[in-house]
């Protein structure tokens, strides 16, 4: 008899810690930015709303273009952990809302995750006008710099 509790307590130990092992890997999301509701976006009608309509409806934009005022951009991104490990992308969205020169929306545009570029950074550095010295130079080079007041 105390060995068919022996093994039953084995048995019920080894699924609890199953158990605990696979939720200890669920996921999790981690939802960023602003991602404006479908039937808010419904509202936006190109040549019929204007800037402040859209401030009004959708909130303040994630960002407005550097170069060009007339674009907005709502980004919305979903990214998932598991465990210990690095964050993977799940879902980015990006609303782009442009304006024509009198305020008023001339076109809304939804990008997905797929619409995105890779960018190579470049590796070269670029060098520096003046002379490359040491720590060494440096220190001995300030000897003598500081004097009293006059």
């Amino acid at each position: 008899m105390p060995n068919s509790i022996t093994k039953r307590v084995a048995v019920y130990g080894l699924a609890l810690g199953a158990v605990l092992a696979i939720s200890a890997c669920t996921p999790r999301i981690a939802t960023h930015g602003n991602l404006p509701d479908p039937d808010k976006l419904a509202d936006i009608v190109p040549g019929e709303i204007a800037k402040d309509e859209v401030a009004e409806i959708l909130g303040s934009p994630s960002s407005i273009a550097m170069f060009n005022e007339e674009t907005w951009y709502y980004i919305s991104e979903r990214k998932e952990t598991t465990a210990f490990l690095a964050p993977e992308l799940a879902d980015r969205k990006v609303l782009v809302v442009r304006f024509d020169a009198e305020g008023v929306v001339s076109s809304v545009e939804t990008l997905g995750v797929e619409d995105g570029r890779l960018i190579q950074p470049v590796e070269r550095e670029t060098p520096t006008a003046g002379n490359e010295i040491t720590i060494i130079q440096q220190l001995i080079g300030n000897l003598g710099r500081f004097g009293k007041a006059q």
